[in-house]
């Protein structure tokens, strides 16, 4: 046996505890896959670890099959929004999964309009969706309480009528940016107030107008990170651009993700970005870029999914928005 003599300071005692509990460090994501390559919708969910390196399992089946839509959570749930099943009307399908246990997901309720292509985020509380397409270009807002289940309500609009433009929160704000409007890409920014409602002031713009950054949200709760997707020359970009979500002012340049990437889902926890499969031009892919958030820099190889899929959306419980 040690001999432990004298006072010891904490963190001497953490050194040298025996069977004292840890806990485990925060990053579930939780993925709607989308499209997986050879299937048009897919109902699978994956489970992913951020702090693992290529750690990915599956998790279960959502209520419907269906593709390009968005995902928003709190520390507990994740809720995915919206999306194309393959019929018209656009799906108005919301469902829910309980993060710490894997299984299929349960109705929560449904969007006003059916649409594909919305850019959602959250704090612990709320989320604050963008509409995508319901047929025309909308500026349509709308919001949920994530701890309850019931249909959406209007929050307001947005400055523009747009699709598939990215989202990023911090506990108290909500931005918006890019996407494809009908005079086509927008560097616009947008933001809210997630705990009130109302319309969408400017926040400022993006250096590169983009679209199909796709379903999922990367904040580090102090800054919003917008990834990949496709400029108005309709090439797919690998750049990163990231904003101060407490201030307005204009993106600035992050770095560079491993590989262009368009249609790819998104998520994070306070630390590390995750860039999920999607198209490299026209090709599907299951490689996952990771990025750090405390620093500038590029992504790095993640590992791979078991299938490749794009158009697909993700969530975590430990993301910006929820610090």
């Amino acid at each position: 046996m040690p001999n432990y003599q004298g006072v010891w300071s904490l963190s001497t005692q953490y050194q040298n505890r025996t069977g004292w509990p840890t806990k485990a460090a925060p990053g579930t994501v939780i993925l709607g896959n989308g499209s997986i390559s050879g299937a048009a919708q897919s109902n699978t969910i994956t489970t992913m670890s951020l702090p693992t390196l290529g750690s990915s399992s599956d998790f279960g089946d959502l209520t419907v099959g269906r593709n390009s839509f968005t995902a928003v959570s709190s520390s507990t749930r994740g809720v995915f929004i919206g999306g194309w099943d393959g019929s018209s009307p656009r799906s108005n399908v919301m469902d829910y999964v309980t993060i710490a246990s894997a299984g299929n997901a349960t109705d929560f309720g449904d969007i006003s309009t059916g649409n594909n292509y919305p850019y959602g985020t959250s704090n612990s509380t709320r989320a604050v969706f963008h509409f995508g397409y319901p047929g025309a270009y909308s500026n349509i807002l709308e919001y949920i309480t994530i701890g309850s289940t019931g249909n959406s309500t209007d929050f307001g609009d947005s400055t523009v009528s747009a699709y598939a433009g990215g989202a990023v929160s911090s506990s108290t704000r909500a931005c918006f940016a890019g996407g494809d409007t009908s005079g086509g890409r927008t560097n616009v920014i947008d933001y809210v107030t997630i705990a009130s409602t109302g319309n969408a002031t400017d926040f400022g713009d993006m250096y590169e107008a983009v679209y199909y950054m796709q379903g999922g949200s990367i904040s580090s709760g102090t800054y919003g990170y917008f990834a990949g997707g496709q400029n108005s020359s309709n090439a797919t970009v690998n750049t990163i651009q990231y904003i101060t979500i407490a201030s307005t002012g204009n993106a600035s340049d992050y770095g560079d993700l491993s590989v262009t990437r368009r249609w790819q889902a998104q998520s994070s926890n306070t630390t590390r970005g995750l860039s999920i499969a999607g198209q490299n031009g026209e090709a599907y892919v299951n490689s996952v870029d990771y990025f750090q958030l405390v620093t500038s820099g590029s992504g790095a190889d993640w590992g791979d999914l078991s299938n490749q899929s794009s158009d697909g959306a993700a969530c975590s419980d430990s993301h910006g928005g929820l610090q």
